[in-house]
């Protein structure tokens, strides 16, 4: 099974305005030459200039349960989709939302046709998560996001315990993935694919970090 990499450019420097648009064109570019699948996760003010680049699929990182309206600061589920989002992340460690917001725009993105990547904590709340049946469940240990040691060897038990919790939705797993090891050992446990962040976004050369995390350096 060929994994998916799901990269999330945050909001850090390399991954905001014209240096997002950069780096989403080196993904893109990656992506075309080697048939990986790769997603890319951005900032909602930069969506409609980047979904104008490239080719893989551009996603939200969080959207707000609401629909249009009197919510000023907020970021409705069709403001990404205008903008040319096809999907979004949702309650990251870092943006969480009470499980029946998740519920609510999970149902709202099926309905208006864009995929969603919920993300939990530990393979307790994958499972809960699961039953709203998004199109895939993240697990992301907090502890060990934006660290140097990968869930995949921190913690692998998570994510063979969580393949259970979560079947038959299919499980992502991140916080610490920077290597094509990590990704083989998440992908052998069950996983099918990764969420990578700084591992990629703050790399001297984004290029060569990509090629090297699927192997192809």
């Amino acid at each position: 099974m060929e994994p998916l990499y799901v990269i999330n450019f945050k909001a850090y420097p390399q991954g905001i305005g014209k240096r997002a648009i950069e780096l989403a064109k080196t993904l893109d570019e990656v992506a075309g030459e080697t048939g990986e699948k790769i997603i890319i996760a951005v900032q909602p003010t930069d969506i409609a200039r980047i979904v104008d680049k490239v080719e893989i699929p551009v996603f939200a990182q969080h959207v707000d349960p609401i629909t249009p309206g009197p919510h000023t600061g907020s970021i409705p589920m069709e403001a990404i989709i205008e903008a040319g989002a096809s999907g979004t992340l949702l309650n990251h460690s870092e943006k969480r939302l009470r499980v029946c917001d998740v519920a609510g725009v999970v149902r709202r993105a099926r309905e208006m046709g864009i995929k969603t990547i919920v993300c939990a904590g530990d393979e307790y709340e994958a499972g809960a998560i699961s039953r709203l049946k998004p199109d895939y469940v993240a697990i992301e240990p907090p502890e060990l996001i934006g660290g140097n040691v990968s869930v995949s060897r921190a913690k692998p038990e998570v994510i063979s315990r969580g393949l259970r919790a979560v079947s038959p939705v299919p499980l992502l797993v991140g916080a610490g993935v920077k290597t094509c090891e990590d990704v083989k050992k998440a992908i052998e446990l069950g996983a099918s694919g990764v969420l990578v962040a700084s591992g990629i976004v703050k790399a001297e050369n984004p290029r060569n970090a990509m090629l090297k995390l699927i192997g192809r350096m």
